[in-house]
């Protein structure tokens, strides 16, 4: 994939999560076989990999009933050669069950195939 192209991509993905509209992200700029990868297991024990479109938006609705967010701001794009691209997320954030707020921010690297989808997407974040 050209770096324009690319560029063209991530910025689509960025517009798409700080309009808060990551399902269209999700349908229109992952390949359905993508990979996600959290960086360790969820307080609940869920599996830190999401396989598969439904799989990834499954986790965003786990999200979505589990945690009330407060602000979110998304930095980014960052571009890296032709195949990868990193955004910076910061979430403040309280997790429903416990009433527990908390600011939280994390890096995603986005991985992209020759056909400009999205294949794995992989966050990183301080404890």
């Amino acid at each position: 994939m050209d770096t324009a192209a690319l560029k063209s991509l991530a910025e689509t993905l960025v517009k798409y999560c700080r309009e808060d509209n990551t399902m269209q992200g999700l349908d229109e700029l992952y390949d359905p076989q993508a990979v996600s990868m959290e960086a360790a297991p969820g307080p609940d024990g869920m599996d830190p990999e999401s396989k598969g479109i439904d799989g990834i938006k499954g986790k965003h609705a786990w999200w979505d009933e589990n945690f009330e967010v407060h602000e979110a701001t998304v930095d980014g794009p960052f571009l890296h050669g032709s195949d990868r691209f990193a955004v910076i997320f910061g979430i403040d954030a309280t997790h429903k069950a416990s009433g527990q707020r908390q600011p939280m921010r994390e890096v995603a690297i986005y991985t992209v195939n020759d056909a400009g989808k999205i294949v794995r997407e992989e966050f990183y974040y301080t404890q």
